[in-house]
């Protein structure tokens, strides 16, 4: 759902955050303002962002920019590290984040935490799909698009 929201650190009524709202909150948490920094990146390099190409923007938007899959995706490949995708659950750190493409053409993130799956032993991931903020054995559920550190 669009809505305007303040800014530098807006935020979005917690009940109807997204997958992109948990990563955002949780550089939040450690005083990094992803809305403000994918803003002022966009701004800056807006040709090097998908809006034009997938939403056919012309402009920035502050309340919805830094919500999207792709446009982080761009920012963290661009201002973070941009690690192997691979099928290694070892590959894959507490922290990192992971992109992935789900049915429907659905982009998807999520972040890697320091807790193992009892029975695969991949990593679990803390990510949101609709149903508020979940901690799930997903990382090799759906096609993996992105792995980032930042």
């Amino acid at each position: 759902k669009y809505l305007s929201i303040e800014y530098p650190n807006g935020d979005v009524p917690a009940e109807i955050g997204v997958c992109t709202d948990v990563v955002i909150r949780a550089y939040r948490q450690l005083n990094i303002d992803l809305q403000k920094l994918v803003h002022e990146d966009m701004k800056a390099n807006f040709d090097k962002y998908p809006s034009k190409r997938i939403w056919g923007l012309s402009r920035t938007d502050k309340n919805i920019d830094h919500r999207r899959v792709p446009n982080l995706q761009t920012f963290f490949t661009r201002h973070g590290k941009t690690l192997p995708i691979t099928d290694k659950p070892i590959d894959y750190q507490a922290g990192d984040l992971v992109t992935w493409m789900l049915p429907n053409n659905l982009p998807h993130i999520g972040i890697v935490i320091d807790q193992k799956h009892q029975e695969s032993g991949n990593p679990l991931i803390v990510h949101n799909i609709g149903l508020g903020p979940k901690i799930d054995d997903m990382l090799f559920a759906a096609k993996i698009t992105g792995h980032y550190r930042y």
